[in-house]
């Protein structure tokens, strides 16, 4: 069974649903990044989080995300260990 760990937060009003992924999810095709995406969102909304899922992961020294661009100043403000410690919940599906 699929499962992965996030930091459910609210964030200047809005949920967010923030997972910390494996270095190689980077390598993956756009295609199927989205796809894991959308796996996680909906098996997020099932999971009664709210929120827009947003991958992030380290690549040495950076993290890296794919996040709508209105949020990019805050995922950039953020560490990779800030999200770690943030970590709240593990969804199944």
């Amino acid at each position: 069974m699929p499962s992965f760990k996030c930091a459910h937060v609210r964030e200047q009003g809005v949920d967010l649903v923030i997972a910390p992924v494996n270095s190689s999810f980077g390598r993956k095709s756009d295609t199927d990044q989205q796809e894991t995406i959308d796996a996680m969102q909906l098996a997020a909304k099932s999971a009664g989080l709210a929120g827009t899922v947003v991958p992030i992961w380290n690549i040495g020294n950076r993290t890296v995300f794919i996040a709508p661009p209105n949020w990019h100043p805050f995922f950039k403000s953020i560490s990779w260990n800030d999200v770690l410690a943030s970590v709240n919940k593990e969804i199944s599906w």
